[in-house]
């Protein structure tokens, strides 16, 4: 199933493999509902005890010397008349470092809707922008999900200033719009897929640690951009195989990429339910009794937001839910085609990837320029 949003950022894609801020909420669930919830994050696939995994991949994205900033804030709001379980408590901030708020969502609503909006800010400062609007809270709303994910890092090669230059951006064959597009000629780690006739750039932030990897299809047609390809053969092994390192060449190429800022908001209600995870919605049959010690919870909302920036010195990523994969071998077909540019005036896929646990931090969609 694709996920991927229609124009831009998106890192709903990984929601099939795990979402940290989701498995805090299953800490509560019970029954079916628990059971949902761990098939649709593939939760024993990709993880085993994934409640212990979240948070040692934490420890080492937040570790004091690491070249780049990586923080994850979770809260979860709810009623106040609906108090956590002990246990639920002790479990959420031992594993994800939860804040927990009891409001008064009966009679106080658009307070709680301010707070909301004002706890994100603090997380995100100067990226996110309102999340919860006025007609998201009200008095029978019972339980809210919230959580801030940024990563901000700086490419260990800068474009310069200087060589950044007007160009255009093809939407379609006959369709373009205005970009400034960034410019450099150096060393990169890259790769062709025959299969998915696309392009593939690993672009490495400072200390290396971590990287953005471009996905490009090699060519744009009338009727299709190149990327519904890409998207109809990438899965979690194919995205490991195809970004493998021993998979990948070095290769003295002229990069241009386009300068850009993306910002959209999700509510994930739909896409989960799509994905059989419909107990959490319904009040008739959802199991949160972990939390609360009884069956009269249910998720209100999940809320999620997204923010990339990508300039000549940085990139800059907010999102609200976050997944990883693990590495497994697997053998792909690349053609005889030796890259000498990589000109990404095209739509295009991109992802920041955790190499020394070949982890997706985010991801995301460039399809059209603001």
């Amino acid at each position: 199933m694709s996920v991927y949003s229609a124009n831009s950022a998106f890192s709903l894609a990984l929601l099939k493999h795990i979402s940290s801020a989701l498995a805090m909420v299953m800490l509560g669930a019970r029954g079916n509902t628990a059971t949902q919830m761990s098939e649709c994050l593939q939760t024993e696939d990709c993880w085993g005890d994934v409640h212990s995994s979240f948070p040692k991949l934490l420890t080492e994205l937040n570790r004091p010397d690491a070249p780049f900033t990586f923080s994850v804030a979770n809260r979860l709001y709810r009623e106040k008349s609906c108090p956590f379980t002990r246990e639920f408590l002790i479990q959420s901030k031992k594993h994800y470092s939860t804040e927990l708020e009891s409001v008064d969502f009966k009679t106080r609503s658009e307070e709680v809707r301010i707070d909301v909006n004002n706890w994100v800010q603090q997380q995100t400062p100067g990226n996110i922008t309102e999340v919860v609007d006025e007609d998201d809270l009200n008095e029978l709303t019972r339980l809210v999900l919230f959580t801030a994910t940024h990563f901000r890092g700086s490419w260990i090669k800068d474009f310069s200033w200087s060589e950044t230059y007007d160009a255009q951006f093809w939407l379609k064959k006959n369709d373009s719009k205005a970009v400034k597009m960034m410019k450099q000629e150096e060393n990169f780690v890259c790769t062709f897929i025959e299969e998915a006739n696309c392009k593939i750039l690993e672009m490495p932030y400072s200390g290396e640690e971590v990287s953005m990897l471009i996905f490009l299809p090699a060519e744009i047609e009338d009727d299709t951009t190149g990327l519904e390809k890409i998207e109809h053969l990438h899965t979690r092994d194919k995205f490991v195989a195809w970004t493998h390192p021993g998979q990948m060449s070095t290769c003295c190429l002229d990069v241009r990429l386009p300068r850009f800022t993306l910002e959209e908001t999700y509510d994930l209600n739909t896409v989960l339910s799509s994905m059989s995870m419909v107990d959490v919605f319904d009040h008739t049959k959802c199991d949160f009794s972990g939390m609360s010690g009884h069956k009269d919870l249910v998720l209100s909302k999940v809320i999620h937001k997204a923010f990339v920036k990508v300039h000549e010195k940085a990139t800059e990523a907010t999102f609200k839910t976050m997944g990883w994969l693990e590495l497994q071998s697997a053998k792909i077909r690349r053609g005889n085609f030796h890259l000498k540019s990589f000109i990404a005036d095209h739509p295009f896929l991109f992802f920041i990837r955790h190499n020394p646990t070949m982890n997706i931090l985010f991801a995301g969609r460039f399809c059209c320029p603001v």
